[in-house]
């Protein structure tokens, strides 16, 4: 009686299907008692209860995760011995403004770390997950999968910066290395550098000519330039219609400034994808033409640059040029070997090209770079067991998504589908059912786009 148990029912719908939540109170009567790996999501609003409850979740990421974690704690492997998870630096600044900095910082050595094929390198979205959180790094390296966490903060003052940096073996709490840096603005990028060839030297990893060159910071003279880059990028990852037209003025603006600043044009080029696909500009012919034109600039300018072969990739695929699609999508990981868009959008090109088997490779790699990974995942690993043939595979990947994604309309059209081709013909019309309550306007050719943009 009373609200435990209602607590209880309203996390039941929090968690994934196969996760467990809590709230805090259970948190801490079994927090050491159990060797599941908790996380923070922070206070949540549940429904009839009159306060937040600060919910913790042991989260199940994926149907291979949610096998492995039905085995004993004993039975699990030990994370690589070469893997990392640099966490955003903390801002220090005194001014929230300045947060897009500090993110910046963590982004560029996260982006400068995964061209390295020794290195298991978690991706950008995941890490930040643990944002603002007060959390243990032995937890958070459990959470992730990896050995090595990276940990600082960035205090921006004027014209001044001071960094510190920190790397964990987490299997031991042990510090290998930490150091501060104390440098003008204009040093930003030297001290990106100093970071990561840090971390290299801790981990011993045997690094050739090629690689030390392919992780140098990508540079710019002109400091007004990387500021605009730098928050044109911060609002490119809240992904909604009016964030993203603030980052195309400002990585336009960036590239005005030093048309030769790779990164700039490479998130214009992935901003302009994301507008054609959700259809958040108009014309959308002139959208995708933009995107191209920016994504082979930035190629042009640096060929390793993962966002710019991303959005290349898309914009040929989008356009039914799937052998080039293809071609720019295999560069991108050969080059980048831990970006997780990267295999993600590789897996889709081979969906497309009826190569469904190898696409699910792609998918469970993309997965383990991207424990948090965006619901969208759900739809194309769904995809790919239709063309299959696996259809209850692909029912359990699309309620998870639906779960996550209630407003959702091409998932629903798929599980339609997927229930029509078992013969459950009444779980086929009650999806269809559902889709058109979410979407009265839904029509095939729109569901036909490479990513839909429900």
């Amino acid at each position: 009686m009373g609200d435990g148990v209602n607590i209880a029912a309203r996390l039941e719908s929090v968690a994934e299907p196969g996760g467990i939540c809590v709230s805090e109170d259970a948190y801490r009567q079994v927090r050491d008692r159990v060797k599941e790996t908790f996380v923070d999501l922070g206070e949540k609003a549940l429904k009839n209860i009159a306060r937040p409850v600060r919910v913790y979740a042991a989260p199940i990421l994926s149907p291979g995760a949610e096998a492995a974690s039905r085995h004993p704690p004993g039975e699990r492997t030990a994370p690589p011995r070469a893997s990392i998870a640099v966490l955003p630096f903390a801002n220090m600044s005194g001014d929230a403004e300045q947060e897009y900095f500090a993110d910046g910082i963590s982004e560029d050595i996260i982006t400068a770390l995964s061209k390295l094929g020794q290195l298991f390198v978690i991706a950008r979205n995941s890490s930040f997950t643990f944002k603002g959180r007060n959390v243990h790094v032995g937890e958070v390296a459990k959470s992730l999968g990896v050995r090595y966490v990276l940990e600082g903060s960035v205090r921006k003052s004027g014209l001044r910066v001071r960094i510190t940096a920190q790397l964990i073996d987490a299997t031991t709490g042990g510090h290998l290395w930490g150091e501060r840096f104390d440098r003008e603005l204009t040093d930003i990028f030297a001290v990106q550098d100093d970071v990561t060839a840090h971390i290299v030297s801790a981990l011993t990893l045997n690094l050739t000519a090629g690689d030390r060159q392919s992780i140098a910071a990508e540079r710019t003279d002109n400091q007004e330039a990387y500021d605009c880059y730098l928050r044109g990028r911060e609002l490119f990852w809240r992904q909604v219609k009016e964030a993203n037209r603030g980052a195309q003025a400002l990585l336009r603006r960036a590239v005005e400034l030093d048309p030769r600043f790779a990164p700039a044009f490479a998130f214009l080029a992935a901003a302009q994808v994301i507008a054609y696909v959700n259809e958040w500009s108009d014309p959308q012919a002139q959208t995708l033409e933009g995107a191209e034109k920016a994504a082979r600039l930035a190629v042009q300018l640096d060929e390793r640059n993962p966002y710019a072969l991303w959005a290349l990739c898309m914009a040929c695929s989008t356009t039914r040029r799937h052998d080039q699609a293809l071609s720019v999508a295999e560069k991108a990981i050969a080059f980048n070997p831990n970006y997780a868009d990267g295999h993600t959008t590789l897996g889709v090109v081979l969906y497309y090209a009826g190569r469904s088997e190898e696409a699910v490779k792609c998918f469970e790699r993309a997965v383990a770079l991207e424990p948090y990974f965006p619901d969208l995942w759900l739809h194309f690993r769904a995809q790919a067991a239709y063309q299959l043939g696996q259809y209850p595979e692909a029912v359990t990947l699309l309620k998870r998504r639906i779960l996550r994604n209630p407003e959702t309309d091409s998932s629903r059209a798929l599980l339609a589908a997927a229930y029509g081709q078992m013969g459950l013909v009444e779980e086929a019309r009650e999806a269809w059912r559902e889709l058109m309550r979410v979407n009265p306007a839904f029509s095939s050719p729109q569901s036909a786009a490479l990513q839909e943009p429900g």
